[in-house]
């Protein structure tokens, strides 16, 4: 993501932070920064295919510790699919190694996104109270998962926006070739890839996460953090 566009998306954030923003302010701002970064991706999208060489498909892996690192991985598939990025999950000790793939310029705003979603759900699960009598682990897992169900489907709704917005009508077939080379990559890698179960999880707390999740900032945020190092959930 360029420099300018970056600097933009962090202003905004920076303002819809800003204690003395009414939540319609706050929401305004935060909006914004999303709507700026699926018209990137988009923006992206229509030049790479003109010039192939601007954004080419890669691939990157994100360690995903615990403690919830299942959950958190989740978090991460969530960000992932919209964004047209596909991930395998490859367990690695007691987390996980999540295999990207996906063209350069939608890497790099998945990452942003999942960076700054996990400070935010980390801090979300900071301020909730666990119900009295509620398994403490299992509430948070079930919170977890209401937090990126409703990500998940705020990044798509955004995206689809910004592709009706852009107007060209060939916009469909660049995004369906973008999304069938990144697939013949994963398969090239992983040929005998097989699909998870879903999970069944018993907390009561997916009601609690998913309204985290609708004020959720999606437009990403600068996080200062150890090198190396990425943000944690409390066990």
């Amino acid at each position: 993501m360029s420099d300018a566009m970056l600097s933009k998306v962090r202003k905004l954030l920076a303002q819809a932070e800003d204690p003395a923003c009414t939540p319609a302010e706050s929401a305004a701002f935060t909006a914004k920064a999303t709507e700026l970064i699926a018209r990137y991706g988009v923006d992206r999208a229509l030049l790479a295919a003109r010039d192939p060489a601007t954004d080419p498909v890669g691939d990157r892996v994100v360690d995903v510790v615990a403690p919830y690192a299942r959950d958190k991985a989740g978090l991460l598939a969530a960000v992932a699919d919209p964004l047209r990025c596909r991930c395998v999950r490859r367990q690695e000790g007691a987390g996980f190694a999540m295999h990207l793939f996906g063209f350069a310029s939608d890497l790099e705003r998945v990452e942003l996104l999942f960076t700054s979603l996990l400070v935010q759900a980390a801090h979300g699960l900071a301020g909730v109270e666990v119900p009295a009598g509620a398994h403490v682990a299992a509430f948070r897992r079930s919170w977890l998962a209401g937090f990126a169900q409703v990500v998940g489907v705020r990044l798509r709704a955004a995206e689809a926006g910004a592709v009706a917005e852009a107007g060209a009508p060939s916009m469909a077939l660049v995004l369906a070739d973008r999304s069938d080379r990144v697939r013949h990559r994963v398969a090239e890698v992983y040929p005998r890839l097989r699909t998870a179960a879903p999970r069944r999880l018993a907390g009561g707390g997916f009601g609690r996460g998913a309204e985290a999740g609708r004020r959720a900032e999606l437009g990403g945020r600068g996080v200062t953090t150890t090198p190396g190092a990425r943000p944690g959930i409390a066990g």
